[in-house]
């Protein structure tokens, strides 16, 4: 036995009867703030370019999909299997120019393709993205879709009246326009502060 039905019985093992007492306490919810830090150490691993720990990080992040796999498996609401043939099946659905008869020959035709698909799918989003998103990461999705853009005059302005909270928010419609992503940016440069501490 290998793969992840390996790490799924050592997830079994800790969960069971004999287990770790830690990992049988755990819940769905009691797990949220690891899912988002492993999120986050894999982020800076990838940042860093450090490929073995970019593959310690993502275990960790796989981890995280075991972990909650288990509880459901406990529970009966769902398998690992699920979680897997949901995203295999969510793949293939949105690359119809892959698996179809599809084209689309830039990388903008596909997000644009994604989006109709995914709208068509009757998928209800909540337009200011996830509620536990990072708030600089939050602030650039809320703008990247238009509800309510900063711009370079707004972050002048702002700094004019002394608005640190204005003037961030324009600041992050500044990355919007450029089209860069304000927390990678941020983590970046705040990793090399941190090597230089």
């Amino acid at each position: 036995m290998g793969g992840m039905e390996r790490l799924l019985e050592v997830m079994r093992r800790l969960r069971g009867p004999g287990g770790c007492p830690w990992d049988r306490a755990q819940t769905h919810e009691s797990l949220v703030p690891y899912l988002l830090e492993e999120a986050s150490e894999a982020a800076d691993a990838i940042l860093e370019g450090d490929p073995r720990a970019m593959a310690e990080e993502l275990g960790d992040v796989l981890l995280q999909v075991a972990f909650h796999s288990v509880i459901a498996e406990e529970r009966g609401t769902f398998t690992y299997a699920d979680v897997e043939g949901r995203i295999v099946e969510k793949l293939i659905r949105r690359h119809p120019h892959v698996f179809g008869e599809a084209t689309a020959k830039t990388p903008e035709e596909v997000k644009a393709r994604w989006e109709e698909l995914k709208a068509m799918e009757g998928k209800e989003e909540d337009p200011c993205g996830p509620k536990s998103l990072p708030a600089l990461l939050k602030a650039y999705e809320i703008q990247k879709k238009g509800l309510e853009k900063g711009s370079e005059e707004g972050l002048r302005r702002a700094l004019a009246a002394g608005d640190l909270e204005e003037a961030l928010w324009n600041l992050v419609g500044l990355f919007v326009e450029r089209g860069l992503d304000p927390e990678s940016a941020l983590r970046r440069r705040s990793l090399k502060a941190c090597r230089k501490a």
